[in-house]
């Protein structure tokens, strides 16, 4: 069975990014390494919602362009890019009709739910290979110190990837 790792550091650098967002969603990619069932989430990278304004309180849009930069920082940090966070401002943490059409099978979908500017709950969803729809996956926060984070090759504690 699947299990997302990942600190409380990374996990407060997450929710701080979607209670900035609100009202709108906000969103980004999550970092780390794959250790068999357990994906060990590192570093998040914090996004602009590229949506068109009147949909950002419903909606997220990560661009070509966004991907390519994830992409490349994952591999300058010796990191593989695990899937994409998002918030449901003042709604349930569950995939949308809308989320299960753009995503991906191999991602996880780290989902927050934001109520009145307050991340409450996560949940971390994976698509099901055929697409039809999300299996929730245990997600298990470990204390930030001490740190089970590695060093990037930049000298740097991989925890958001600027």
């Amino acid at each position: 069975m699947t299990t997302v790792v990942l600190t409380t550091e990374v996990l407060e650098q997450l929710s701080a990014h979607v209670e900035a967002a609100y009202p709108e969603e906000g969103a980004g990619f999550l970092f780390g390494d794959l250790d068999g069932e357990q994906r060990i989430v590192r570093a998040i990278l914090s996004l602009p919602n590229a949506r068109e304004a009147e949909a950002r309180h419903n909606r997220f849009l990560i661009t070509p362009q966004d991907y390519v930069q994830a992409e490349q920082r994952a591999v300058q940090a010796g990191l593989e890019v695990l899937g994409v966070f998002h918030s449901h401002p003042d709604s349930p943490n569950i995939p949308s009709e809308f989320d299960r059409q753009w995503a991906l099978p191999y991602f996880i979908y780290f989902i927050t739910t934001v109520e009145q500017g307050k991340s409450k709950n996560h949940r971390v969803w994976i698509l099901h290979p055929d697409r039809s729809g999300f299996d929730e996956i245990t997600l298990q926060v470990v204390p930030s110190s001490p740190s089970p984070l590695r060093s990037t090759p930049l000298g740097q504690t991989a925890s958001s990837i600027e």
